[in-house]
């Protein structure tokens, strides 16, 4: 899909402008003229490289996202206009590129443009399921209740995350001073000791020679081994952000024990809430499965989604697309079934969403009780061999003595 920047005159009169998304530049004038008289501009967009992507620029959280609905749906649910809605909202903003932002998109609201086109064309930091679902909801004459629906979804989302995050902080935190607390054992410590072993002039027993040979190792090489290590993180994010690098790498962390396990469930509790939000905006199965396929946080799971939207549009049901899609959950895959034969899916995603949600805490809270004692045995072994190492000579010279 190339993306195509368009200057058009809508069928009242108006100028308009934006972005769309199209296979080729007479797909994309075919779109644009379902709601616009006139095309007066359109040129391709180039894509961004590997290299000159926004590789560090930070998405709105969750959270912001959150609070900034729940305001929307207030305001309008008041009945005030949009113009004072998103004006009001501009300066109780504390983020200050949403408050940039909105400040941007209250002119053009009052010059007389869409409130989703207007979040579409001033933002890519922007979800697609929000500016989506604010889109239909102003089609539907429905706004405030998309935002009261998108105010659920991003809480729950930011919730769930904080979660979590919040449970994996300590074993990380954990790991990361042991590691650091090592390092420094071996380059600053386990040196001084070297210096008085060799005054004894003893033979030293092979755990002492190995943690010496290891710290001399990394006393010489630290700068190198440092420098490599920063040069694989920084490749590893560099191909993340490439389309195929990012599908492959969400594909192998799929299959990782436990992380593995929860990232499938976050994933299916976002593809089961974006979905359910979307259809509840009043949009087609095809239309929501194409903006989910996109959003979704596991690229590999998004992509095989993507894959599913031809047959989607010859008729062919959402669950039975779902069952060829490999990584998607077998209860995600019979309840989408289930709920489009009985006429609710809207709400059957909303309970397997919630479901999801839970087991993803549930998990993440065994995981860290798992990991914990493990940590800290693997601690403990590294402990005592250093502690070996550096007293079984002291031992040795001491027999001798004896």
């Amino acid at each position: 899909m190339q993306t195509y920047q368009y200057s058009a005159i809508s069928k009242d009169g108006a100028k308009v402008s934006g972005v769309i998304e199209a296979f080729d530049e007479f797909a994309a004038v075919a779109s644009i003229k379902e709601t616009c008289s006139v095309v007066t501009k359109i040129q391709a967009v180039e894509q961004k490289g590997l290299l000159t992507r926004d590789v560090f620029t930070p998405k709105i959280k969750e959270r912001d996202l959150a609070v900034m609905c729940s305001q929307f749906a207030i305001i309008l649910g008041a009945g005030l206009p949009m113009v004072r809605a998103v004006e009001l909202i501009a300066r109780q903003t504390e983020d200050r590129r949403l408050k940039e932002l909105l400040d941007q998109v209250a002119g053009d609201v009052a010059g007389g443009v869409s409130l989703a086109h207007s979040f579409e064309t001033r933002s890519s930091v922007l979800p697609v399921t929000f500016v989506e679902t604010v889109r239909a909801g102003e089609v539907s004459g429905t706004l405030d209740s998309s935002f009261r629906r998108l105010h659920a979804y991003y809480d729950r989302a930011s919730k769930l995350k904080g979660r979590v995050q919040a449970a994996m902080a300590y074993p990380i935190f954990t790991m990361i001073v042991a590691v650091i607390v090592v390092a420094i054992i071996m380059v600053k410590a386990v040196p001084t000791f070297v210096t008085s072993f060799s005054e004894m002039g003893t033979a030293l027993p092979w755990p002492t020679r190995i943690l010496i040979a290891a710290s001399s190792f990394c006393s010489a090489w630290w700068p190198v081994m440092a420098a490599v290590l920063i040069g694989i993180i920084l490749a590893w994010k560099l191909w993340g952000h490439s389309d195929d690098g990012q599908i492959k790498q969400h594909r192998w962390l799929l299959r990782i024990p436990v992380m593995g396990k929860l990232s499938l469930m976050r994933t299916a509790s976002q593809f089961a809430g974006t979905t359910a939000a979307l259809l509840a905006a009043g949009l087609p199965v095809l239309n929501a499965m194409d903006i989910v396929s996109r959003v979704l946080d596991n690229r590999a799971m998004g992509h095989d989604l993507s894959l599913q939207l031809p047959r989607l549009e010859e008729g062919k049901p959402l669950a039975a697309c779902l069952r060829d899609c490999p990584d998607f959950p077998d209860l995600l895959v019979e309840m989408t079934g289930v709920g489009e034969e009985t006429g609710t899916l809207e709400h059957t995603l909303d309970v397997v969403s919630d479901y999801y949600d839970n087991e993803t805490q549930l998990k993440a809270q065994k995981a860290v009780s798992l990991l914990e004692p493990a940590i800290i045995c693997v601690l403990a072994v590294i402990v005592v061999v250093i502690l070996l190492a550096v007293y079984l000579p002291m031992f040795s010279m001491y027999g001798s003595i004896m």
